[in-house]
């Protein structure tokens, strides 16, 4: 996961995600609430028994990444509370891209590229996972196999063909 942060979280919009990201949005606050925050809380506690804090490397470090930690499950927990679960298995017209798609399409340079349209956390471009709110997920929105669709983006505008459209479980 990229992780998603306060700041980068669109207000007012849903936070769709598939099933596989929900999962690994509770797996990173389980860890990070359950096992990587109390092993930090125990630093700092012994670090603060070594006397003066103010150069107390560990100690300095420990509050330091206790605050990371804290603001992170935070965003999580949002997360989560607003999660909305959209499992692409259960698509109803596999036949069009809608969120949770495999697509492969052309780009005017008739270069293919194939992405997955998942949810803001999910989001990766190694992995070739885009968000459903970037530009090209929205030019892609509802179009068949064969179709053409301009996208707008910050790259400039181009033309992309849809040639194929693949739900996965």
């Amino acid at each position: 996961m990229n992780g998603i942060d306060d700041e980068d979280a669109p207000h007012g919009v849903k936070n769709y995600v598939t099933p596989n990201g929900l999962r690994l949005l509770k797996e990173e606050h389980d860890r990070l609430w359950l096992e990587e925050r109390p092993k930090v809380v125990e630093i700092v506690s012994w670090a603060a028994g070594n006397g003066d804090r103010s150069e107390n490397g560990d100690y300095l470090y420990g509050k330091k990444r206790l605050r990371e930690i804290d603001h992170r499950v935070g965003v999580l927990r949002k997360r989560l509370a607003n999660a909305e679960v959209v499992d692409p298995a259960r698509q109803t017209r596999p036949n069009r891209v809608f969120f949770g798609a495999t697509v492969t399409y052309a780009n005017g340079r008739g270069e293919e590229t194939t992405i997955t349209i998942v949810g803001v956390d999910e989001a990766s471009i190694e992995e070739g996972k885009i968000s459903w709110l970037s530009p090209v997920a929205r030019a892609l929105h509802n179009a068949e196999e064969g179709d053409q669709v301009v996208v707008r983006s910050p790259a400039g505008i181009d033309t992309l063909e849809v040639v194929s459209i693949r739900y996965k479980a």
